[in-house]
């Protein structure tokens, strides 16, 4: 009885954040924003702020949001399955994303940004008190942009090992521990598709995700934010532990999100 009262509680502790109306007129041109787009490693160009609730519903409606009224997306998915879910991991918690209300409902209580080979990089060799690594991208300051996000797929090489999401030109360990202050976790929910094998659900899955990340980098480098996108590795089944997904749930890519210092 004791258990089942302790988890009666924890349940009551998850929240919803109804999110704002997503701002459909801000942001630089389409071709501004690619000629912008870059993916921004050094962690001592990022600001430690966690993103307004405007900006997450910006970002969230970008990536896979409903821009139609039959429910289509902003982006494509295989025979309109929309199979990507949206996980955001947040100083306070884990929430998922729900498109048709607008809304983000908490999976799981707590700062995990840390945890599960997804932590947060190492500030760079020289980077001493919290002190950026480098100067801050031209134009972030204002509101405009500045180091962007990355489209995925691009040329970053094999991802980090677990835990340590190491910058570029500074190794894991080498300073301060940096947590980025929103982390998006991209997972293909490969049951919804009506036909195919197994390997092509998965490779249908892996398309989708790259997607939306690909729809968020354009929003970031169109709006001023940072961006990183990695590829999600769950080889210990950590994050389908922790999430509880199911066995056609497929993690595929991770992105950080942030304002540039």
């Amino acid at each position: 009885m004791l258990l089942f009262a302790f988890g009666s509680s924890q349940a009551q502790e998850l929240k919803t954040i109804k999110l704002n109306s997503p701002d459909k007129d801000k942001g630089f041109s389409i071709m501004k924003s690619l000629s912008l787009r870059q993916s921004t490693k050094d962690t001592g160009k990022w600001s430690e702020k966690e993103l307004s609730l405007q900006d997450l519903s910006n970002l969230l409606w970008a990536g896979n949001g409903v821009n139609r009224e039959d429910g289509k997306r902003t982006a494509a998915s295989a025979m309109n399955s929309q199979d990507v879910d949206i996980f955001l991991f947040m100083k306070d918690g884990i929430y998922l994303y729900d498109a048709a209300n607008n809304a983000l409902k908490q999976v799981v209580s707590g700062d995990h940004r840390s945890d599960i080979g997804m932590g947060g990089g190492a500030r760079p060799a020289g980077a001493a008190g919290g002190a950026p690594g480098g100067t801050a991208p031209a134009g972030a300051q204002g509101g405009q942009p500045g180091a962007q996000g990355a489209a995925p797929g691009g040329a970053q090489g094999a991802p980090p090992a677990a835990g340590q999401g190491a910058p570029a030109g500074g190794a894991a360990g080498a300073g301060q521990s940096f947590n980025y202050p929103v982390k998006v976790l991209l997972v293909s929910e490969t049951g919804k598709f009506r036909a195919g094998t197994t390997e092509l659900k998965n490779m249908w899955g892996i398309f989708d995700a790259g997607l939306v990340a690909q729809n968020m980098s354009l929003f970031c480098s169109g709006m001023g934010l940072v961006s990183h996108p990695k590829a999600a590795v769950d080889s210990d089944g950590k994050i389908k532990n922790l999430l509880k997904l199911t066995d056609t749930q497929v993690v595929v890519i991770e992105l950080d999100v942030g304002y540039p210092k």
